[in-house]
Parts: C-alpha cells; structure tokens; sequence
C-alpha cells in the first residue's frame, strides 16, 4: 500500500520534513549519530516509538508533535497565507522571490571555476616542489 494514502505514516512525515529543510538523509544521520542507511529504514517505517521521533525531532530541529501533525496540505496552506491565498498568486508567484535565481546559478558556477582553479594551482605547485627536489638531488 502506498505511503500517499496513509496520512500518519510517521517515515514519510520525517521524509518531507527533511525535504523541506533541504536536508540529505546523510546530514539527518550525523545530526542522529547513526548512518544513512538506519535514516533510510527509519523514513520507510509507519510508526516510530516515541523516544526516536524525539531523537529524529531534535536532529531536524522541530517539535514531536510537528512531525506528528504535518501535512502537506497544511504546509502549502501555510506559504498560501503570505498571499493573497490564491495558489497562483501567493507564494508560488514568481514576483515574491526576492533573488534571481539564474543569478544563483552563475554565482555557484563562478565559484566552482575558482575552486577548480585552486585545484590546478595546488597541483602545478605540487609539481614545482618536486622538480626542485629531483633538481636538487
């Protein structure tokens, strides 16, 4: 039976948590002190006890009773309220984004030139050293 048609599958609502947070089920699992494959089984599960949905709460930095009482209704009900409450013209209306996110996109790349850059600079350096050092020799 699919996780969609039970409405309090306690693994799904950690899953979208998670999401939401745009948190990887590896960050979840350092934050638990446990590995990602124990997030994997944990978010695949309908019930959890009530001592690892605190535990899971703490890590994702929410309350129990919000992973208890999450929807994705509600959360799209929530951003709809910063709106005029019109699915079209509420939060998800391109002219609320205060950025530009082809702006973000060329920002990232930009920086992974310079990481990259970095990296050949380190290697070509690498390089000098030890041919001063066979030089040497």
């Amino acid at each position: 039976m699919s996780t969609l048609t039970k409405p309090n599958h306690m693994g799904r609502k950690i899953s979208r948590i998670r999401e939401l947070k745009d948190m990887k089920q590896e960050a979840l699992a350092q934050a638990m002190g446990t590995n990602q494959q124990t997030v994997s089984i944990l978010e695949n599960s309908e019930d959890i006890d009530d001592e690892k949905l605190a535990e899971v709460a703490k890590a994702l930095g929410v309350s129990v009773e919000a992973i208890k009482n999450f929807s994705d209704e509600g959360v799209i009900n929530y951003f709809n309220t910063f709106g005029d409450n019109s699915f079209t013209n509420g939060a998800f209306n391109a002219t609320h984004c205060n950025f530009n996110p082809l702006d973000k996109l060329i920002e990232a790349h930009e920086q992974q030139i310079k990481l990259y850059e970095r990296l050949v600079q380190v290697e070509k350096d690498k390089v000098e050293y030890l041919e001063k050092l066979l030089k040497a020799k």
